[in-house]
């Protein structure tokens, strides 16, 4: 079944609803008094509407293959309980859930018990509840589909603003824009305070929060946004050499592995680097098999993903299984799973230190003009092979080029050039 964008948003919301009623219903009956358990004030956690969403936008075809479907469902959703609780943490430097006591934690982020959970809710949901949603959608006029969408995407995202700004302690400065009228910033300022104190109060109650302190020491281990994005880039450019020699070890020719028109750059391998690290690299001191695990179950679900978002987004492929024993629709094979789990281990245990090492130096010796001028170099990178991508689609389709960019990328970017920077990429309906 397919979806229209407006019908995305409602289901988005409407599992931050379910979500937010359960959460705050088994909390209730804990502590005997109603708690709003959502993040932001409104009756809204949208982590469960996130979590609907990928799963909803990833694993349709996976309702064919009922195991699957429930093994993607619970690491995708385990995935993201474990990248929020890390990201929330860093907001106050507090843990907003703890399965520390419970077996088979990791971090006490996220645990066993809840991982098969989460799993069955994600199956009911892409099995059963999204038909039944989509069925009560489609009742409402499109305008009245359209109005709606707005206005929750609009006032969520307001509230959610807020909410981030009130914890990061940023309200004041909303407050310094109306010094212009003292009436007027006296009243906004007591507005304000009303707001943040009840924000910090129904947080801290509902997650059993502590007071934080505004000024604590940032662990020397942690990852900033700046180590991320050095990250992401040294994992593209050796995922980009690694590929290109395993093909030229493998099929005797050299060929293009790079993701972007420009530059030695594997998308891939960069986001699965950066993602790798930033959610194992405390877990480095950890058995080897533990890794190797989590390797191959993060990087079959993150190889599947980006398969599927390639073919939703571009109409193209760039890797096809369907050859190999033991493949899932061509998009993931057994034997490329374990390679994901040496490729965890290998990363943590010996590149990683080396990385680290060498953002630090980059960090000392340029401080940020040269993060800079990489991630403006890296977003054109970006915003030009999209376009490229799209374009030869649609060249392959009979489309016109509408627009001066267009033509000027169809002069330069012509279908030989493509196949070759993207030899394997195929095109699908």
């Amino acid at each position: 079944m397919k979806y229209t964008i407006f019908e995305m948003i409602l289901l988005f919301y409407a599992y931050s609803f379910f979500g937010w009623c359960a959460e705050s219903t088994v909390t209730t009956i804990r502590k005997k008094q109603f708690k709003n358990r959502g993040f932001i004030n409104g009756p809204f956690c949208f982590i469960y509407g996130f979590t609907g969403f990928l799963l909803t936008f990833f694993l349709q075809e996976l309702r064919l293959y009922p195991i699957f479907l429930y093994l993607g469902c619970m690491i995708i959703a385990t995935a993201t309980e474990w990248y929020t609780g890390k990201n929330l943490e860093k907001l106050n430097h507090k843990k907003w859930w703890d399965y520390s006591n419970l077996r088979f934690n990791v971090d006490g982020y996220i645990c066993l018990r809840y991982s098969l959970l989460w799993g069955l809710f994600g199956f009911l949901a892409v099995y059963y509840v999204n038909d039944q949603l989509i069925w009560i959608f489609r009742y409402l006029p499109s305008i009245l589909q359209m109005i709606l969408s707005f206005v929750l995407l609009i006032g969520g995202g307001l509230d959610l603003l807020c909410t981030i700004a009130i914890l990061l302690h940023l309200e004041k400065y909303f407050v310094k824009a109306f010094q212009w009228n003292k009436k007027l910033h006296d009243i906004v300022d007591r507005f304000g305070l009303f707001v943040s104190n009840r924000t910090k109060r129904r947080i801290r109650e509902a997650y059993s929060l502590e007071k934080a302190s505004r000024h604590v020491k940032r662990s020397p281990d942690a990852l900033g946004a700046f180590d991320m994005f050095w990250l992401f880039i040294l994992g593209a450019v050796g995922g980009d050499l690694f590929e290109t020699v395993f093909c030229r070890l493998k099929a005797g020719v050299w060929m293009s592995r790079s993701s972007l028109v420009i530059g030695p750059f594997s998308i891939v391998w960069g986001f699965a680097v950066m993602a790798f690290i930033m959610l194992l690299y405390k877990n480095a001191e950890k058995s080897d098999s533990s890794i190797f695990a989590a390797g191959v179950l993060l990087g079959a679900a993150y190889e599947y993903i980006c398969s599927v978002f390639s073919e939703i987004v571009f109409g193209t492929i760039f890797w096809d299984y369907s050859n190999l024993p033991f493949n899932l629709g061509g998009r993931i094979n057994l034997l490329y799973c374990f390679f994901w789990g040496i490729a965890a281990w290998i990363l943590l245990k010996f590149f990683y230190p080396h990385m680290r090492s060498l953002i630090l130096w980059i960090r000392k010796k340029t401080g940020v003009w040269l993060t800079v001028i990489f991630f403006i170099f890296m977003l054109f990178d970006f915003t030009l092979s999209g376009i490229a991508m799209v374009r030869y689609v649609e060249r392959s389709e009979g489309v016109n080029a509408e627009n001066e960019i267009e033509q000027k990328v169809d002069d330069y970017y012509t279908d030989a050039k493509m196949e070759r920077i993207y030899p394997n990429m195929k095109i699908v309906k």
